[in-house]
């Protein structure tokens, strides 16, 4: 005869818990946010959390993933649905002006601002790789239009794409101060007067 139950409860929602992690990663980044804090916000115990996670760093892994399937894909879809790149970058930093102003979440950009200040090598290495992808496929893109001649042959493809994400990184800061959405998209239409 069983007398008790072993591990999680059968009420725990997996994605509801990724989703409130990633709520309190999103607001406080990855260094700030406590075993404590992400217990009270998922609504379980320590050992629970462990249990269903693994470790911290584990869970935030799986975090970074819903997030980037949620609200961080829209540069990758950019990038392969417009015609040029600078036509996916103007739809990418106009976006990003949406998403990182919605109220339905944190201001900014999870993966840029979970990374601020954080004292795991590891956890800035990640988050930095995933940052460094996408410039990656920026410049591949920016690469492209050169070789069509969308663009001019001495157009400095890596120079552009980072540009880009400089402008989408100071978008996301922006944000988490309190720009708007609407000055947000005035940003990006400032930035695309540098393309060339």
């Amino acid at each position: 005869m069983v007398t008790g139950q072993r591990g999680r409860p059968r009420s725990f929602d997996r994605d509801a818990a990724l989703d409130k992690a990633m709520t309190a990663f999103w607001e406080r980044g990855y260094e700030a946010t406590s075993i404590s804090d992400l217990t009270t916000s998922i609504g379980i115990s320590a050992p629970s959390l462990y249990a269903a996670f693994g470790d911290k760093r584990k869970l935030f892994d799986e975090v970074v993933v819903v997030y980037e399937s949620r609200y961080g894909d829209f540069a990758g879809v950019a990038l392969a649905e417009e015609p040029t790149a600078r036509a996916a970058v103007r739809r990418i930093l106009r976006e990003a002006a949406e998403v990182y102003t919605d109220p339905a979440h944190p201001p900014g950009c999870m993966v840029i601002s979970a990374a601020i200040n954080t004292t795991s090598e590891e956890v800035a290495q990640a988050l930095r790789e995933r940052r460094n992808a996408n410039l990656e496929l920026f410049e591949s893109r920016i690469r492209a239009d050169i070789a069509t001649g969308e663009l001019p042959a001495d157009t400095d493809a890596r120079a552009l794409a980072r540009y880009a994400g400089a402008v989408l990184q100071g978008m996301s800061q922006q944000s988490r101060d309190g720009a708007t959405r609407e000055e947000l998209e005035a940003v990006a239409e400032r930035a695309l007067l540098a393309w060339p």
